[in-house]
């Protein structure tokens, strides 16, 4: 028989629902614990109540509990070094170290490496300075992109339309300490235009296994209109990754990037995403590199667990053992995957808190559609309350993305939550392109 794992899984939105689902998949899996988790998470697994961020806790609750594997969720305590505290300790995680995970914690580090490599991505400077940075941008084109260095759940990025609104963020940041040590240093780039996408791989330092393409959609309302969010809902395959443009981002970004870490000192064990501009060029769409975040994105994340058919567990595992040159490359379903995040009214700025959501069941009862909880909490009597910005995910298959989309917005339908909203035309690109194709 085959060991079984016992694995501590750390975070709470939808984006560990829906890897704790996938995880309990595995003929390998034994006892799964989440650190918070949330009510979701809890119905399939033990949640307990330590926050993603508490890393002492962390690595006590994994020591007590002999925990096989750790698989790290969010950013923060990647950036904040949760991988190498297990490390000294000899207990295995999915995940960057705090080396290797700059590469999200600071986008300075990002562009120089970037620049270093000959990776392509937009042209920049970084500045600690107010009067150099706004001199910087008088001298170049607008819209100008304004960035904090660190981290700043997702709040950190400015596209300044006028040279005022560029100088009002840098400001805000050098100055005003609006983000705190996350922004004591900012870069300032070029503004891309062309389509985002978002391109996975597992990378276990030498070895890079592409995951494939993912399209979120950033803006709160329909059309891309209004602020940015955390994410309103994300799809895959991607239509605007074609196979050869693929194995250009492969070429010219994944791989070159994971040798450059190794060249550097800093080699990468985890899942490696890739913010992407396809821009238009003389031969062609072409990619070029926005970000990288070190771990799966959310809700890109929900539609890739959707449509991956292998073993996650064994994925995981091979990357945080440095072997994945060992396993066969994943498999992947041949239907789209479609996924519609429901916030609470308020979202992204503060989101209206406990509200009762009903019709769960109902809507995941719809052939091809599974309920992901992210902001949730247990109230009196079982119910299902909000307890965040963006509260659920409604993930369906379909034949291609307009069926998928079909179903999940059945699903939405469903659910009984006049506290809740969401946007209504998720994959719209790609259903677009399709019709005109």
């Amino acid at each position: 028989m085959t060991d079984r794992l016992n694995i501590l899984l750390v975070g709470g939105g939808g984006r560990e629902h829906a890897l704790a689902k996938r995880i309990l998949s595995s003929p390998r899996a034994g006892t799964l614990y989440a650190a918070p988790g949330n009510a979701g998470i809890a119905q399939i697994a033990e949640c307990v109540d330590v926050s993603a961020e508490d890393i002492e806790a962390i690595v006590a609750f994994a020591l007590d509990r002999a925990i096989d594997l750790v698989i790290v969720g969010p950013e923060g305590p990647l950036v904040a070094g949760l991988v190498d505290r297990l490390a000294l300790h000899g207990v295995r995680a999915f995940g960057p170290n705090a080396a290797a995970a700059l590469l999200e914690g600071s986008k300075s580090f990002m562009k120089d490496l970037a620049a270093k490599y000959g990776i392509p991505t937009a042209s920049y400077a970084r500045f600690r300075d107010e009067k150099a940075a706004k001199a910087y941008v008088a001298r170049h084109d607008l819209p100008i992109v304004v960035k904090a260095d660190g981290l700043a759940a997702g709040k950190g990025v400015t596209i300044a339309q006028t040279r005022e609104e560029a100088e009002s963020a840098i400001a805000a940041a050098l100055v005003g300490g609006r983000f705190g040590a996350a922004g004591q240093e900012i870069v300032v780039e070029e503004f891309m235009v062309g389509e985002e996408a978002s391109y996975f791989a597992l990378v276990d330092g030498q070895t890079v296994v592409p995951l494939g393409a993912a399209q979120d959609h950033k803006a709160v309302g329909d059309g891309d209109k209004g602020p940015n969010t955390g994410g309103m809902g994300a799809y895959s395959p991607a239509p605007v990754v074609t196979q050869s443009l693929g194995g250009r981002i492969l070429d010219e970004i994944v791989r070159p990037l994971a040798r450059a870490m190794v060249d550097e000192g800093r080699p990468y064990r985890g899942v490696l995403f890739a913010g992407l501009m396809i821009v238009p060029g003389p031969n062609g769409p072409a990619p070029k590199l926005i970000e990288i975040n070190v771990r799966f994105g959310d809700p890109e994340c929900q539609v890739l667990m959707a449509r991956l058919q292998s073993d996650p567990l064994e994925l995981m595992l091979a990357t945080a053992e440095g072997r994945l040159a060992d396993l066969a490359a994943p498999t992947w379903r041949d239907e789209a995957a479609l996924a519609v995040v429901l916030c609470a009214q308020g979202y992204p700025g503060k989101p209206l808190a406990g509200t009762e959501i009903r019709g769960i069941e109902a809507a995941a009862s719809i052939p091809g559609v599974t309920i992901l909880h992210a902001g949730t909490m247990r109230g009196d009597n079982g119910r299902v309350l909000a307890a965040g910005g963006r509260v659920l995910n409604v993930v369906a298959i379909g034949k291609d993305v307009a069926e998928a989309q079909r179903r999940a917005y059945l699903a939405v339908d469903k659910i009984d939550w006049p506290g809740g909203f969401c946007r209504r035309d998720i994959g719209w690109r790609a259903i677009a392109q399709s019709e005109t194709a």
